[in-house]
């Protein structure tokens, strides 16, 4: 087992980084959403899910 680790430890590492980046980007936007904002652009012209960001 240790020398599978010690074969595989910067693929380990490398998707610990990148889950943890993954994660991150999750709460964000998460959070981002219940204070209300979004990621729109504004310009709904040129948007492909503009029915989404219209308030009904």
């Amino acid at each position: 087992m240790l020398a599978w680790l010690g074969n595989n430890i910067g693929t380990i590492l490398v998707v610990l980084v990148l889950a943890g980046v993954v994660a991150l980007i999750v709460w964000n936007l998460r959070k981002e959403k219940k204070a209300g904002r979004h990621a729109c652009c504004g310009d709904c012209g040129h948007c492909s899910g503009c029915s989404a960001c219209q308030q009904k």
